[in-house]
């Protein structure tokens, strides 16, 4: 089945090749046929006229002509597959909203456009049943997570517990939160996944907010000794103050996660015309080639050693976010060491 369906793949290309071939070949010779064609019609009603100059003049317009044919024949055959091939590039990117409007006269062609728009809205439906699902679920998790949080934290201020079970109650209050923590993100992106615009927006000091995000952080960087170099102009901006928070929170909290002992993290926000430029900057391992390819992908992560301190979908969330902001966000290798990353938004 596999050999056949390779033939018939191979011939299928071979034979669209052959056929323009052909087209183009008849219409150069074609042109060849109708200019020595003018030229005897010329000659024998004039037999003065020199016949080399004029099958000269002839072939030019004629090839001019075979050019502009060409030219419109190309474009018959391969401006479908170029419509083809665009529409597919933006389904591979996750727009499944993506249709082709069917206006080619070549049957195959108006079968492979149904059949391409018919793929799309099945993707479509697979990822809406797929989103709502998982929302559903993790909505349906977040009660009895919070009453196992809540009771464990009761069972650690009770007395006669000894130190065994001491070091039993803290693991489930430990992996109960990170449990929280994961349906919390899972809620937020299948959330914003399906917005497209900022809604509620409000005046921000983005300065004042990033101060807190880092005092809301103070625990982390403490316990690690990590040195904070921040330096931070006065900026307002309009936009969520939720969604702007977990902007912050997740780049800060990645470049602490990051950085050694006694490491170094740096914090920038500046405004240059009409844009926003926050950056934070590490001294940590720094981001292979393969990291960079799948760093803002769902549920991955790039170093394994940290995975019990995150579920994966922090830079996942940051992409997204920074996305319905009308930004950019990228990451980048120092040549001192560690990363960089920058958050770029627009000013408003």
């Amino acid at each position: 089945m596999k050999k056949e369906k390779k033939r018939k793949l191979r011939f299928s290309r071979v034979s669209l090749n052959t056929r323009i071939t052909v087209i183009l070949g008849c219409v150069v010779f074609a042109s060849v046929i109708v200019a020595f064609a003018i030229v005897a019609l010329i000659k024998k009603l004039n037999p003065s006229v020199t016949s080399f100059s004029v099958l000269v003049q002839i072939n030019i317009l004629c090839l001019a002509i075979a050019v502009i044919a060409t030219r419109f024949i190309l474009k018959h055959f391969l401006e479908p597959i170029k419509t083809l091939r665009e529409a597919m590039q933006k389904v591979a990117g996750g727009d499944f909203s993506t249709r082709i409007e069917i206006k080619s006269n070549s049957a195959e062609m108006q079968e492979l456009f149904s059949g391409f728009n018919m793929m799309a809205k099945e993707l479509a439906s697979t990822e809406i049943l797929q989103t709502d699902f998982v929302s559903n679920v993790s909505h349906e998790f977040k009660t009895p997570i919070n009453a196992i949080e809540g009771y464990t934290t009761l069972l650690q201020s009770t007395e006669n517990i000894d130190e065994v079970e001491n070091e039993y109650i803290e693991k489930i209050l430990f992996n109960t939160k990170r449990l929280s923590s994961l349906v919390s993100n899972i809620l937020l992106l299948s959330k914003i996944e399906n917005q497209s615009i900022q809604t509620k927006q409000v005046k921000l000091r983005l300065d004042e907010q990033i101060r807190e995000t880092i005092v809301a952080l103070e625990q982390s960087w403490t316990e690690k000794d990590i040195e904070l170099n921040v330096e931070l102009e006065e900026i307002e901006y309009y936009g969520s103050e939720a969604l702007s928070y977990h902007i912050w929170s997740n780049i800060i909290g990645n470049a602490i996660k990051f950085s050694p002992d006694g490491g170094a993290v740096k914090i920038n926000l500046t405004k240059e015309q009409n844009s926003i430029f926050f950056t934070v900057e590490d001294n940590g391992p720094g981001l292979t080639e393969e990291a960079k390819k799948h760093l803002f992908d769902k549920f991955y992560q790039a170093d394994s050693s940290h995975k019990q301190e995150g579920n994966g979908l922090g830079l996942a969330l940051v992409k997204r976010i920074v996305t319905i902001l009308g930004g950019e966000v990228y990451a980048e290798n120092l040549e001192s060491g560690g990363c960089r990353f920058t958050v770029i938004l627009n000013r408003n």
